[in-house]
Order: structure tokens, then sequence, then C-alpha cells
């Protein structure tokens, strides 16, 4: 393998995306990775892929962005399912698409599992309005709510859920535990402990017992949110409970063999990091991952031909395209003032010299006065030569920027390949797919059909030089 070789080398397993996504026991795919990599396009493809294989597919996703919803066709994503438009559903599937409403989200819960006196409390709650519309850890606890919902329903055969940006994309893992302490903790047993003990006898408990503590917590929070606090942890005390089940059920069915985590990741030093980040978090957390999506990968129809010589190519046109121009000045050895033949060099005033335009009747305009040899175009030799030296040197110029163009191109394309090799170095069981980077951004479905055929495309099919110039934003 050359050292501008982007092919995936032969040793590193490949990820199999049509045979992921066609496999009826895979029911959850969960597209994790860093921002800005190209997760949110990398689900929504593998969506419309596998809809129009056969799946019936709902794409979830959490990432507050609206390219999801632009590049389907719909208006806007919600916290219902919309079924895409323009599928090709000739195979049997479907395609729903949402966007997690986190508040939206809460309040269902609130509602399902509370008698309607106390899910109004709750819902008209100061405190429970504040935590359901942005309380660290909120939105992935929700996310994992929404996600048992869906594969509760059994309305689609195949969920595809993408996650936020950064590390926070494996707090949708954390969201059970830091719930499971946030109730355990002290400070909910406190709040907790006027209601466990009830009425007036539980206020003088609380009075007598944590005066010092309820005073401090009024200072800090002020009385009357700790007044709200503990009314929403007196609502909420029944419902604690179903929460940690319900999380606990989720993060087991995370677990499941039917559920398949793809990490994706571009070819660069930070991103493959924290792809590493995730791929290790996963196996630490026996989470099944499918495997690493590589996106936006670049590529050449010219591989064959090195940095190294391009530049050196590029450099030779330089260098040529000088000495062209020093002649032109006549700074070159054959504009000295001794010809070779020893001979003087005619100045123009030696009379009687028909090559020189004094004859001895007087000056002769070569161009009108003196008949001679003419360009089918009516120029001179001297106005033709003349024509085409910019033209000569434009194209020389051009042919040696492209060739610096392409240089270039070939080291990123090493830099990736190093990158990339670097990971599957780490990672060597990791299977891999590449996706090659496009021109411009997806923005409908038939860029998000582009994405699906090249995360299933393996390189050995096909011989077209130009696909690696394809691929995926996010």
């Amino acid at each position: 393998m050359t050292s501008d070789n982007t092919t995936l080398d032969a040793s590193a397993p490949r990820l199999e995306v049509d045979a992921l996504i066609d496999d009826p026991h895979t029911r959850i795919v969960v597209c994790c990775g860093s921002g800005g990599v190209g997760k949110t396009t990398t689900a929504a493809a593998l969506g419309v892929r596998a809809a129009e294989r056969g799946r019936k597919v709902v794409v979830l996703t959490i990432d507050p962005a609206r390219r999801l919803a632009q590049s389907m066709g719909i208006s806007e994503l919600d916290n219902v399912p919309r079924q895409v438009k323009d599928v090709d559903e000739r195979a049997g599937g479907e395609l729903h698409a949402m966007m997690l409403d986190m508040k939206r989200t809460f309040d269902e819960i609130v509602e399902g599992h509370a008698d309607a006196d106390r899910a109004r409390a709750i819902l008209e709650n100061p405190f429970y309005q504040s935590l359901s519309a942005g309380f660290a850890g909120t939105q992935e606890y929700m996310a994992m709510e929404k996600l048992g919902q869906l594969r509760a329903s059994d309305e689609w055969d195949l969920i595809i859920v993408d996650t936020p940006p950064s590390r926070s994309a494996l707090d949708f893992l954390d969201a059970p535990k830091r719930l499971g302490s946030f109730l355990d903790g002290k400070f909910i047993r406190v709040l907790m402990a006027p209601a466990k003990v009830g009425g007036r006898a539980g206020m003088k408990f609380l009075n007598v017992g944590m005066s010092m503590m309820t005073g401090t917590l009024s200072k800090l929070m002020g009385g009357q949110l700790l007044r709200d606090v503990q009314t929403f942890v007196a609502a909420m005390d029944t419902m604690f409970g179903g929460f940690r089940t319900r999380a606990d059920a989720t993060y087991r069915l995370l677990q499941a063999p039917g559920t398949a985590f793809l990490v994706v990741a571009a070819p660069e030093r930070d991103a493959l990091r924290e792809a590493a980040y995730f791929v290790e978090r996963l196996a630490a957390e026996h989470m099944p991952l499918a495997g690493l999506v590589l996106n936006r990968v670049h590529g050449s129809g010219a591989a064959q031909l090195s940095a190294e010589r391009a530049l050196a190519a590029a450099e030779a046109l330089t260098d040529r395209m000088a000495e062209d121009a020093r002649a032109d000045t006549g700074d070159t050895p054959a504009a000295a003032d001794d010809p070779a033949d020893g001979s003087a060099v005619d100045d123009g005033r030696t009379p009687g010299r028909a090559e020189n335009n004094l004859e001895t009747t007087g000056i002769v305009d070569l161009g009108a006065g003196k008949a001679g040899p003419r360009t089918a175009g009516s120029l001179s030799p001297a106005a033709a030569v003349e024509q085409e030296t910019p033209t000569s040197a434009s194209a020389a110029q051009l042919a040696a920027g492209l060739l610096r163009l392409h240089a270039e191109r070939m080291q990123v394309l090493a830099r990736e390949r190093r990158t990339r090799d670097r990971f599957t170095a780490l990672h060597p069981e990791v299977p891999v797919t590449e996706v090659a980077a496009l021109p411009g951004d997806v923005h409908d479905l038939a860029g998000l059909r582009a994405i699906g055929d090249r995360l299933a495309l393996n390189p050995t099919d096909t011989d077209d030089p130009t696909a690696s110039d394809q691929g995926s934003d996010d």
C-alpha cells in the first residue's frame, strides 16, 4: 500500500451496513460520536436506506438542529413521529422521523403515571417547569424514556437514534445511574422527610431536626424555591420508583443483542480520539458495538501521482516559465552582443541591409511597407509569437497550480490514512466503513440516498475513480 493510498487496509474488518439493517433481529441502532462528524446525516441516510429495503423505521433525533427535517422534506419535527413522503415503499417499508421534545416527554410521563389532580399539581409547579425545561441530564434521561416508549409500542421494527454531540452522547448511558443517585441522595431524602411523616408532625420534625440545614438551603435557594422543591418532591414521591424502573429497563434494552451502536467519526485526530473513547466506554458498559463509520473521507482519481512527484513537476514548470520569461526580455546568452559566428550584430544603422527597417530611401514599415512572410491571420511572425506567449504561459501556470493542489490533496489523504490506521491499530476488532466526502451539503432525500449507497459501498465493488469524491456532511 503506497503512502497516498486511502483504501481501507484489508486486515481491518469491514462494517457491512446492509447486513446490519436487513437483519430483522436488529431493532435499535444508536449513532454516537463527537460534534460535526455527520451523525444526523448518517442516521437519516440509514433510515432512508432501511425503509427502502423493507423495514418500518423511525428516526429519533436528539440533536436540536433542523437539518434532519429539511433533508427529509418535513416542515418541522416534534415529539410525534411524522411519516416521510417520497420514500420508495415498494419493498414494504416505511420511514417516520421525530425530534425529542424534552419537556413534552416529561409531561407525558407525569400524565401517564399520576392521577389527574396530582399530575396538574406537578405540571404547574415552578420547580418542575424549570427541571423539565433544562435541568442537567434531563435531556438524556428523556431520550431514554422516549426510546423505551417507541420500543414498547412495537409499531416500528427498527429505531435509529441520533444522539447529542460531543461526549454528552454517552450521558445517554449514564442517565439512569445519575437519576438513581439523585433520587437516593441525601438532599432528596431531606426534602421528602416531611411528606413521609405527614402534616404538622412532619413540619415539626423538619423544623426541629433539620432547622439549621433548611435555613442554609433557604438562604442558598430562596424560601419560595425551597417550598416549590418540597411540593414537587412530595407530589413526585410515588413516581420516583417508576422512573428508576423504566430507566433501568431501557438500559438493559441497550445492552440486548437487538441493539447496535455505530460510532461516527471524521478522519481527524480529535474526532478519532473521541471515537476511541466511545468504543472503550461501550465495551466497559457491555454495549453491542456494530462498528465505526468514518465519514467525509477524501479521495483522488489520480492517486498514482504522489504528492512528491506532483510538486516536482510543478517546480519544473515554474523553472521553465522563468527561463522563458528571461529569454523574452533578452537576458539569456542568445541575446548577447556577439553571435556565435563572431560577426557583428547589426544594430539597425547599417545602410543597405534588407533585414533592417532602415533602407537607403528611409524607414520602411515591416508590417505595411515591406514584403515578407505573413501568418494566416495577417500577422507578422513576430506579432504571432507575441500573442501565443501569454497563452502558453497561462497554460503552464494553470498546470503548475493544479499540480500543487493535487499535492495538497494527496498530503491530506496520507494524513487521514495515518490517523485512521492509528485507530485501527488500537482497536483492530472494530469493523469500519468509509464514506467519501461530498462536495456540498445534503439537503434532500436524493442526497440521503447517495450517502446510504456510500455507507454500504465496498471500495472493491467499483472502478469509478470519482466515487471517492462523494460523501456526507453533518
